[in-house]
């Protein structure tokens, strides 16, 4: 038994009202269970109960056992002297406050129906993936959409945070703070840290000075990675290497501490190397790119601000010094899309919030028209009937799987506090 269960079944009344009494015997009417604020303190405040003829108003404390009042010390905290009620699953121990005055104790599996109990067994019985695998694709329609909403928007409430902080650190520029974020989701899963600590190595001033020349970028991009070769045949890499050295020395420039960059297990097209390249296109192109993100009106104009491809050397190469067959290496729709998904549409959530606007419904019909991510979490769910049409529910089932699912928070999650309810109303 888990106390955040005891908690459901108070907060939401899951058991018998009739003839229930304090361990004492005594008769308990509960006019107001109190209101479940998750802060420091008794769980419930603002409860009003009687028990035989007197009427009580204050704060309800639960627990599983009795004894856990001492074993969290409660008898000492001034925080539970106005505890009126200690709900228990079992009673093993009678429980007093500082002032040493018994506390009534209401022992609430009495009351709890059968079915009840199977439910929450059943549901937090571990299962191979998700602890609701067997029972998700019973949820009625309209609870997953509200749900799914709901973890979207807890999604980029997470993800606008560090792109607050990232504006204080700039003072609140915001083309800077879009560059820092771009880098790093080029980088993807594996070099996403590397790449994010190169573009912080560099100011954001520094590229758009630089920005006139794709090769001055790649020399200050491939540089602070370490990337440029020092003995090869190719002209490019010895160029890029010259110019390295000379913007390093002009701009006194530290080339940050990295783990490995990794190229193993990647797909030629995603090797750091390509990806560094594009991102030095991307900013030779365009200039601005923050407001015209923001400004664009829908997802084909944002699209179109990544529509570009490598300079001539990357494109007959994935690595220095080693030719292979030439590619155009243009950003692929898939990538443009992760890019809007997880830098794109985070930092426009931010940029409303801090403007006073709401922005969700606008994103959410924004990611609405893009298909539906790819990756292991989202094929599990489709195998539990679960299926996404759309980026929008993949998002929100990332954040279901991350934050509930594998947090056990079952009694947090719509989708639990339903199944809950299909079978025990």
């Amino acid at each position: 038994m888990k106390e955040d269960f005891i908690h459901y079944i108070w907060k939401y009344k899951k058991f018998n009202f009739s003839n229930i009494k304090t361990s004492d015997g005594e008769e308990l009417t509960i006019l107001n269970s109190g209101d479940y604020l998750q802060k420091e303190g008794p769980d419930f405040f603002n409860a009003q109960i009687i028990i035989a003829d007197q009427k009580w108003a204050g704060n309800i404390e639960i627990h599983v056992k009795s004894s856990d009042w001492y074993l969290h010390h409660h008898e000492k905290d001034i925080n539970y002297n106005n505890v009126i009620l200690h709900v228990v699953w079992n009673h093993d121990t009678p429980i007093y406050r500082k002032d040493n005055s018994e506390i009534p104790v209401f022992e609430i599996k009495n009351y709890v129906s059968q079915d009840v109990q199977h439910t929450y067994k059943e549901l937090s019985t571990k299962k191979s993936w998700i602890y609701c695998e067997n029972q998700i694709k019973n949820i009625d329609s309209f609870v997953l959409a509200n749900w799914q909403e709901r973890l979207f928007l807890e999604r980029l409430e997470e993800k606008a945070k560090p792109i607050q902080e990232l504006l204080i650190e700039t003072h609140q520029d915001w083309e800077a703070v879009l560059f820092y974020l771009l880098a790093k989701n080029f980088g993807l899963n594996t070099n996403g840290d590397a790449f994010y600590k190169i573009s912080k190595s560099l100011t954001f001033s520094l590229i758009q000075k630089e920005s006139l020349e794709v090769i001055y970028l790649e020399a200050l991009l491939f540089g602070q990675a370490n990337l440029i070769p020092d003995d090869v045949e190719d002209n490019y890499p010895k160029e890029l290497k010259d110019w390295y050295d000379y913007l390093a020395i002009k701009y006194k420039l530290n080339k940050p501490t990295l783990e490995n960059i990794q190229f193993f297990q990647h797909r030629p097209d995603n090797f750091p190397t390509i990806r560094l390249a594009q991102l030095a296109m991307l900013y030779h192109l365009q200039r601005n790119l923050f407001s015209k993100i923001i400004f664009a009106k829908n997802l084909t104009e944002i699209q179109s601000l990544f529509d570009l491809s490598v300079n001539g050397y990357w494109k007959t190469h994935y690595n220095f010094d080693k030719p292979s067959p030439k590619k155009g290496k243009s950003l692929s729709r898939e990538f443009i899309n992760l890019l809007i998904i997880n830098t794109i549409i985070p930092i426009k959530f931010a940029y409303a919030q801090n403007q006073g606007k709401e922005s969700a419904e606008i994103l959410i019909d924004l990611l609405a028209t893009i298909p539906a991510e790819k990756n292991n979490i989202i094929e599990k769910f489709s195998t539990f009937g679960i299926k996404s049409k759309n980026a929008f529910q993949t998002q929100a089932l990332l954040q279901l799987k991350n934050n509930y699912c594998n947090s056990k928070k079952c009694l947090h999650c719509a989708i639990g506090l339903d199944l809950l309810k299909i079978k025990n109303d």
